[in-house]
Parts: C-alpha cells; structure tokens; sequence
C-alpha cells in the first residue's frame, strides 16, 4: 500500500517522517498527473502547492483551524488529504468539485473562487472566534501573490494589522503567477524578496537541519525549533512592504522544502498574533511539460498524454474566444483610438495577440476588476475606445464602477464577457448566468449577444463604434459552431430566422432568441412544424435595448417564448415582457432562462437540460399547452 493510500485524513500525517513526507509528496504529484490527464483541471497550481499543503495539515487542525484557500483552485492536494481520493470524475456531475465545496467536506471552508477574498474571510472567522471565546483556534488564509494585486486583499490587510490580538497566518503562496506571470509594483517587490540572500541561507539551513536530526522524529523536530528560528530569515528592513503594516513577516520561505515550510509555520503559529509567512513555490513542480510551460496552459487543462503533456484532440471548431482574438486585433489595425484592458486573464479572454501586436495599447491590471472598469472610464474621458475583456462571472465584482463611473458619466466603454451564461464544470461561482439580469438595469447600457461567428464580428465591431455609453458583448464558453444565416434583418437590426406561413396573418409562436440559443430555438421551431403549429424565430442581436420591431412582431404571434441562458429572474425576457405591454401588445409571454439557484459542476449540455432549455423540453412544453399531450424528453449523455 502506498503512502497516499493510508491518508484518511490530515491526522493521519503525524506519523510520518521526514522521509516518508517526502514520499508522499512524490506519490501525490504521481496521482495528480494521471488523474487530471483524465478529466482536465486545474494541474499547474497544484503540482506546486504540494509540500505548502502537506505542512499545513501537519502543523494546524482542520477542520478545528479553518483553511481558507484564495480561489481555490489550488485545493487538490487539500482534498487528498482529507480523505478525497476519487479523481475519476473531477468537475463532471456526481464528482468532486474542482474547489473547495462544503457538501464535500468539513474541510472545505469557503466555496467561492473568486480571487483575493480570503482574508476578509479569514478576518471574519478570527474575530469571531475571539468575541466568542476559541482562543485556541487559529485561522489560515492561503493567498496567492497574483491576489495580492486585488484591492480586496489590501483592505482586508488594513483591517487584520489593526487588531493584533488573535491567531491568524497569512500564507502568501508566491509562484510569480495567476493565470499569467503577475504584474505591477507588487509583482517587482515580490521578485525582488526572491533574489535575495536570506531565501539561499533558509533554503540550505533547511536542509541542514534535516540532515541533522534525520528520522528521530517530530518530537525533536518540534523541540528544537525554537534553536533553529534563525534559519527562517526576516526580508531586508528596504524591502520589507509588511513591516509598515505592523503585521509579523516570516520569509521567503523555499516552498518545496518540507522542514522549511514547517519551521516557519510553526514559529508563525507561536506568535499568537497575525502573521504572514511568504512561501516561494513553483508552478507545475515536478512534472517537466508543466515546469517549462511559459503559456499557462497547464494551469487550467483540458485532457492530455500524461506523458508528452501534449492536449488531447478535442475538434477543430474556432471558440469564441479565438474568434475575438483576432477580430480584435484587426479592429485595432483600423482604429488607434481601441484600446484594451483585462484583468489577470490576457490569454483566457483573447487579448493575447492584441498584446502582441500592440504592447502599449493593452493594459493588464492585475485582479482588479473594479480597478480596470473605472480606468477604462478614465480612458474614454482621455479621448480613446476602451475594450474591458473578463470572465461574465468577474464582471459581477466592478458592477458599481460600471453604473456609477462608466454609465453616469456616459463613457464609450465596451464591455468583452467571455464565459456568459452557463459554463458548466468549474461549478457555481464560475458560470456567468448573472450578466444579463444585473447589466440591463444600468441605464443607457446596449447589451449584443451574437448567435455566431459573423454576428460577433459586427458586433464587435458595432460596440466600438458608441462612444456615449457602456456597450456589452457577451458570449459563452466552447466552440463558436456554424453560421446561422438570418432570412432578412429589420431596420432596427433584428435578425429573422424562420417565418413559417402564417393562417390568416397570424402565426402560434414567436421565439426571440438571446444569442446562441438561436439554435435552440430554430430547433425546436422545427419540432412544433411537424405537429402543425407555426413559429417565427428572430435574433435581436442587441438585446438590451429591446428593438421597437420585436414588439411589432409579437402582435402577428399568439405566444412569445424568449430563450436566454442567463437567470430567468429579472432577466431579458421580463425586459420584453414590459416593452409588449408598453406598447399595448396583448400576446401571452413565456420566458425560459436558468432559474435562481447556484448551478452545480456538471456539463454545458446537463445544465440546460436542468433548466429546460434543450429545443425537445420547450417544444414540448408548448405541446403540451396547445395539444394537451406531453411528447417523451431523453436526459442528455
């Protein structure tokens, strides 16, 4: 039996030696490259937080001593030391989740993996465990240095260093990486604290310690400690950001040297007071495709040959993503007024080659989302187009700024999400089911959802062209798919897809269709066709503002069925259902969107399925309402 197969759970580590946890390590990496090779996930980060994890569970009690981890993503190695060995079925519904999750386990403390919040987590948990008398329970915040460029972060530090009274350690997990190498004032600081001496000198008193005592055990490990603290060496007083902050620093601490990592924990765990302790690790340790990977692909995988590293064919198709990447480029070709911003993501949202081919005209700000949407403001006010790409879901975070110093001020802004709608196996907190219901109420925002490759082109390149205002394009994760030809456009830019002829000038269903459910839509127009029930399906394009020919077109239809794969409640449907109404329309309205819930992990396809918003689930509900029969539906594989 292998270490890793006797780990129940964290205790189960007391045991060890030094040696013994250094097998463990190995074996972890081991399990970690096989099973994700099998299912994708997020590999890099944590083939480096082997070690770092392994001496947390080590020197505090979960779930006794809570440990929150910054976005999570880096949980593996977490969840295989509490018990969790099952990978088989890693983000797919029915597995583990590829964050830390509650219903999993009493480990799991904060499921959100949004960047920079755990230590207004772990502020949170600490005071309350001192107003309510736990003194003798410690909190740990496992931060990355790529979170530390979140204001989040630095707030929550201002608050931490004024209340000095209570146990809370703040793990800086410093690879020099979020998605990307990290970026600013901050990222140079952290580099500079790498270079220098005391990082060499605790690296080789490590060793030398552990060469002295060897396998005698922890016990003398522990008692020697106290001796040995000066291996664990302060940053020089000129480099030392924390001192200012009156927050106890330990560090650079070699990430991958066990008894280094345990030292400092444990001196941080004596202090009785807050204290950072910086860790320098390396992403993708130990596996060399991952080590060597300078374009993040190991840091969130799809399938892969363990092996080689190399991706597994998943088809041909052009994402959305890639198709922004290069209409972006070609639309900065023509217009030097475009600039970009992202936050942290240049690569995952697409400005990658934008950056490349035009350095000084795309700014990386780091995870700062706030940040880069009132710059962006900033930018518009200086005379320039600015293009804000982020994940749908991490646009909910810079909603003020978007209302109150890009709409309020009438800003030219546009506004790239990726990700929108249901995205399916990075769970709850990733899917972008909100941006449409929490967008439309800025006043003055133009919303696009393209339905395929030549829409989003136009309208690219349409939003650029409003500079008194916020425009958004928005569109899902996944293969862009094939062109769906429109039969005519109106002369406020609503696409027709279908117009089935019409008995006595009227037709049973209008379906107005958000984008990409334009497929859904047509589809099931088809399915109604075959039981003699007649429909039209139109694709506004831009969905917010609800065009005057939408209602126009609702009064020739007995009902009308909009189709969004964003949150049903308050979602565009309503804002179609108030404009037929404005204008006197009497047809009934029926809108199909996710419901208000948190989606769970699970595939694009089972999600609207979950939702009834597969073309089978709707036809057959308007079917059933017309009919009074109910056709049998089949559970996507």
């Amino acid at each position: 039996m292998s270490i890793l197969e006797q780990i129940q759970g964290p205790r189960d580590l007391d045991r060890l030696s030094n040696e013994e946890c250094k097998q463990l390590a190995a074996e972890i990496r081991e399990f970690l490259i096989a099973e994700v090779a099998k299912t994708g996930g997020h590999l890099g980060p944590n083939l480096g937080v082997v070690e770092l994890t392994i001496a947390l569970h080590r020197v505090f009690e979960s779930p006794r001593d809570p440990i929150v981890f910054d976005t999570g993503h880096q949980s593996y190695v977490h969840k295989l030391l509490t018990g969790r060995r099952d990978f088989s079925m890693l983000r797919q519904r029915g597995g583990l989740s590829g964050y830390p999750r509650r219903a999993e386990s009493e480990h799991d403390i904060v499921e959100s993996s949004h960047a920079s919040s755990s230590l207004s987590w772990a502020d949170g948990i600490s005071k309350a465990f001192m107003r309510t008398g736990q003194q003798d329970r410690f909190v740990v915040a496992v931060v990355g240095d790529g979170a530390l460029t979140g204001g989040m972060t630095w707030e929550a530090l201002n608050n931490i260093t004024d209340d000095n009274d209570r146990n809370l350690v703040i793990v800086v997990n410093d690879n020099g990486r979020s998605y990307a190498p990290t970026i600013g004032g901050m990222a140079r600081f952290l580099n500079s604290v790498r270079v220098t001496g005391s990082y060499r000198d605790l690296q080789e008193g490590s060793e030398r310690l552990f060469s002295r005592f060897g396998t005698l055990g922890q016990t003398v490990y522990r008692s020697a400690r106290g001796a040995m603290r000066g291996f664990v060496s302060r940053a020089s007083d000129n480099q030392d950001l924390y001192s200012n902050l009156d927050i106890k620093y330990i560090g650079p601490v070699h990430g991958h040297d066990l008894g280094a990592i345990e030292l400092a924990l444990h001196q941080a765990k004596d202090y009785g007071q807050p204290t950072l302790v910086h860790v320098i690790t390396e992403k993708g340790r130990g596996y060399a495709p991952a080590e060597n990977d300078v374009a993040d692909q190991f840091h969130a995988i799809g399938q892969f040959d363990p092996g080689s590293g190399a991706a597994l064919e998943t088809g041909g198709d052009a994402s959305w993503t890639s198709v922004f990447r290069e209409e972006i480029v070609r639309i900065a070709e023509t217009n030097e007024h475009v600039v970009a911003i992202t936050a942290a993501m240049l690569a995952p949202t697409g400005l990658d080659a934008m950056a490349e081919k035009f350095p000084d005209r795309v700014y990386d700000v780091g995870i700062a989302e706030q940040h880069a949407v009132t710059s962006a403001a900033g930018l518009a006010y200086g005379g320039l187009h600015p293009v804000v790409a982020v994940y749908a879901t991490f646009m909910n975070r810079a909603f003020d700024q978007l209302l109150m110093d890009v709409a309020l001020h009438h800003a030219g802004v546009t506004f790239v999400l990726d990700r929108a709608g249901i995205t399916g196996p990075d769970g709850a907190s990733h899917n972008g089911v909100w941006d449409l219901a929490t967008l439309q109420v800025v006043p003055g925002i133009r919303i696009a959802s393209p339905r395929d490759e030549p829409t989003l082109r136009e309208l690219l390149a349409e939003a650029v062209g409003i500079n008194d205002g916020p425009t958004v394009v928005r569109y899902p994760k996944g293969a862009v798919g094939a062109e769906v030809p429109a039969l005519r456009r109106t002369s406020d830019g609503v696409d027709v897809l279908r117009e089935d002829t019409a008995s006595g000038g009227v037709r049973d269903v209008l379906f107005v269709a958000v984008g990409p459910m334009s497929r859904v839509a047509l589809d099931a127009a088809e399915i109604l066709a075959q039981q003699g029930i007649t429909s039209t399906v139109i694709d506004p394009r831009w969905v917010v503002p609800i065009a005057p020919s939408v209602t126009d077109i609702a009064r020739d239809h007995r009902l009308l069925i909009s189709i969004e794969d964003g949150i049903r409640v308050g979602g565009v449907g309503t804002r179609i259902r108030q404009a037929i109404r404005d204008a006197g329309v009497d047809t009934a309205v029926s809108e199909r969107g996710t419901p208000d819930e948190f989606p769970d992990h699970a595939s694009r396809a089972e999600l609207l399925h979950d939702a009834g918003l597969t073309a089978e689930q709707i036809a057959a509900d308007v079917i059933e309402q017309v009919r009074g029969t109910r056709i049998p539906i089949a559970r996507p594989e």
